[in-house]
């Protein structure tokens, strides 16, 4: 069974920073894309950050709003990935959800999503 469990949500004021984890296993690292996305009250769910498969080479892609400001990285010995956010403002305020979806030959098709976990920006 996949699990993809998210810690680091929270309250932080405009400007400040917060680190999610996304806590997976190796295979998943291996085999799947890893991506944050965010859902805002009322709005769709956006991709806002991605990053391929250990098997795929492991590139990054950023939504044009974090664009540096937003830093998605991966720990192999932890199995974990890591979404830094830095310079946070009111509109990244948003339900954050960890996802794997499979980009190799082997898991093309399967996608996988975590419970979420809120971020809130104050002005």
């Amino acid at each position: 069974q996949v699990q993809l469990v998210e810690s680091g949500g929270g309250l932080v004021q405009t400007g400040g920073s917060l680190r999610l984890s996304c806590a997976t296993s190796a295979i998943i690292l291996r085999r799947y894309t890893m991506g944050w996305f965010r859902q805002a009250p009322g709005k769709q769910r956006d991709l806002v950050a991605s990053l391929t498969s250990v098997s795929s080479g492991g590139e990054t892609n950023y939504a044009t709003s974090v664009k540096g400001r937003f830093t998605l990285s991966r720990d192999n010995a932890k199995n974990t990935v890591y979404l830094q956010m830095n310079n946070l403002e009111p509109e990244d305020t948003a339900v954050y959800y960890c996802n794997a979806k499979g980009d190799t030959l082997f898991t093309k098709g399967s996608e996988y999503w975590g419970q979420g976990t809120q971020v809130t920006v104050s002005s």
